[in-house]
């Protein structure tokens, strides 16, 4: 932020700010920092007094325009709001709609800005990016014989937490709010460091885990001792599709429902996989569900479409991975139109960037691309509630996240459309998923928290995670050459 330009935030009638939403490296009003021995805001060469702390409701004020994602809420499915108010407090929204009264709370200016619910990614890879770049040159079985099987085995305790935690910057930065981390099998004091660097991310989080058949104890430990206690932690457990794989899958399905959580698996992602009669192992395993979140999902036929849909199992969507890794396009409008519940996925080293404003685009592209037609599944407005609430409905967390509804967390956007790659305005709904870029957002609040202020990540060693993961992707080249 410029020098000159004036504080955001303010308190109104005597407001305090939470000391947890201020806390960090990127000061709220681009001049002060915490001072962690005093615990308030000193400013720096600027006569901008120290903000309070203490708990208390916040107002985002005057936004141009608001995307409820409630229809309830505001006009149209996507229940927009313009010239409104949202006010939360603590970990809630409180209300939403124009000219709030809210004596005593923070204030933040949003004239001119959008805001909207944060993003839901059901299906990524955080410990993929130590091999962004990698096999640019092979589909998806070359990159998972040459990049990814090597890569993660070598992946020990101390390089896995600046791997993952790079990776939750990168997340947060585009938006995302809750994220669900297909980490898989690692070994168990790695998978607590991975855990660790979630935690620490201040993001929503589903942890997505597995252990060998003969050691599903250690896939419980983790779950009682890290994951339920955590406010913003989910468990799920992973496993593998393919005839192959059908005992593992039995006793991973089990396990799933035993515990009373998701299964998470990746299905007919190559055309190849065909051969590995993928769809018959998850019936012979007794995997098919209402719990069971498939990804990718493309090589499928009408039939086992129509299975999917009888068994209510949820589909992540990734287009960028799909396309980078020569996978094929999805029957996205024939999944829609047997009613599954549909999200999007920025899916790890295969994605490239975390940026769920380019994956929205791909997800609208590649049907019109395929279908020759520009009204095709999903619609503008399809793939905006896919990225939100569409993601929150495929983890049954429709009632907490995905929507401004006043009682849901308050995980929410503010983006700036004032910038080069957005401005002018002509239709900012359709200009969020055709113009917007990762710099258009500028406030990324999670659980009232905020992760992202003034363009800039709260609270985050950038450069001390950025030389982690450096150096960690040093050791594992040599690794994987020795």
């Amino acid at each position: 932020m410029d020098g000159e330009q004036a504080p955001l935030w303010s308190a109104a009638l005597g407001g305090r700010l939470s000391r947890r939403r201020l806390m960090g490296g990127a000061a709220l009003t681009g001049l002060a920092a915490l001072d962690p021995g005093l615990g308030v805001r000193v400013a720096r060469g600027s006569q901008t007094p120290p903000l309070p702390t203490g708990d208390g409701p916040v107002l985002v004020r005057g936004a141009a325009l608001i995307i409820t994602m409630d229809p309830n809420l505001g006009e149209g499915p996507l229940g927009t709001i313009a010239d409104g108010d949202v006010l939360f407090s603590g970990d809630r929204i409180v209300a939403v709609g124009p000219g709030l009264a809210a004596p005593g709370a923070a204030v933040l200016d949003a004239a001119g800005k959008i805001v909207m619910p944060g993003f839901v990614d059901v299906h990524t890879h955080f410990w993929q990016s130590v091999i962004r770049g990698g096999c640019t040159d092979q589909d998806l079985i070359g990159w998972l014989a040459n990049c990814n099987r090597p890569a993660r085995a070598a992946i020990g305790e101390r390089d896995i937490y600046p791997i993952v935690r790079l990776s939750t910057l990168d997340s947060i930065s585009t938006g995302v709010t809750t994220v669900v981390d297909f980490a898989g099998f690692f070994p168990p004091p790695v998978a607590r460091e991975y855990l660790r660097a979630h935690s620490d991310s201040g993001q929503r989080f589903v942890f997505s885990f597995q252990q060998p058949p003969a050691d599903v104890d250690e896939a419980k430990r983790i779950k009682s001792e890290l994951i339920d206690p955590h406010p913003r932690a989910l468990f799920c457990v992973t496993a593998g599709a393919g005839m192959s794989e059908v005992p593992n899958t039995t006793a991973m399905a089990r396990l799933a429902r035993e515990l009373g959580v998701m299964l998470n698996i990746h299905l007919l992602e190559n055309i190849a996989q065909r051969e590995e009669q993928q769809f018959l192992s998850l019936q012979l395993a007794d995997a098919l569900g209402p719990n069971l979140l498939v990804n990718h999902a493309i090589h499928l036929t009408d039939d086992e479409i129509a299975q999917l849909a009888a068994n209510g199992v949820r589909v992540a969507h990734n287009p960028l991975s799909n396309m980078r890794l020569a996978s094929g396009i999805i029957r996205l409008p024939d999944l829609r139109a047997a009613g599954l519940k549909i999200g999007l996925g920025l899916d790890g080293g295969t994605n490239d960037t975390a940026d769920m404003f380019a994956t929205m685009r791909a997800a609208v592209g590649l049907q019109r691309a395929l279908s020759l037609r520009a009204d095709v599944y999903p619609t503008v407005p399809d793939v905006l509630r896919m990225a939100t609430m569409g993601g929150a409905e495929v983890l049954d967390l429709a009632d907490t996240i995905g929507s401004l509804t006043p009682g849901k967390k308050a995980d929410l956007l503010v983006l700036d459309p004032s910038r080069v790659n957005f401005a002018p305005r002509w239709d900012w709904v359709s200009q969020i998923v055709f113009n917007a870029q990762p710099a258009n957002v500028e406030y990324v609040f999670v659980d009232g928290r905020a992760l992202k202020a003034q363009g800039q990540l709260v609270g985050a060693p950038v450069e001390e995670t950025i030389r982690g993961a450096e150096a960690a992707a040093d050791r594992l080249r040599l690794a994987l050459q020795s």
